[in-house]
């Protein structure tokens, strides 16, 4: 088929015998979407470095010095994907999870008891420990 060749043959890329990929779900199941580039960037990194059950013992020192971040921007990332379920921690290991289908992967919106979808004040009120 023509426009299928590489465009550098001798740089024609081979999947190692190791263990890190990175799964087409992740694209295609929407999980990348909406997510921050140092959310993005620590994921890779984590996918590049785990183990074959997705386990990493890098320290928030040396994950820092590689993506030569602050903590804080660290901290953000690793939040923002807990909270999408992408990686699970717990000092100091941290778990490249499963991809779950996108639809378990990101809760619904909370809903009113009416069942209409809940506001931006409802669930500030709910988070700031108000009535709902």
């Amino acid at each position: 088929m023509r426009g299928r060749e590489p465009i550098l043959p001798q740089r024609q890329r081979h999947i190692p015998p190791h263990f890190s990929w990175i799964d087409h779900r992740l694209v295609r199941d929407g999980h990348v979407r909406g997510r921050s580039a140092t959310a993005l960037a620590l994921y890779l990194f984590l996918v590049t470095v785990a183990d074959a059950d997705g386990l990493s013992w890098y320290s928030d020192g040396g994950l820092c010095q590689q993506l030569t971040w602050s903590d804080a921007q660290l901290q953000q990332a690793r939040a923002e994907l807990q909270q999408v379920g992408l990686i699970a921690y717990r000092q100091p290991l941290v778990q490249v999870l499963d991809l779950a289908p996108a639809s378990a992967a990101t809760p619904p919106p909370p809903r009113r008891a009416d069942n209409e979808a809940a506001t931006v004040g409802d669930i500030l009120k709910r988070l700031m420990g108000g009535a709902q």
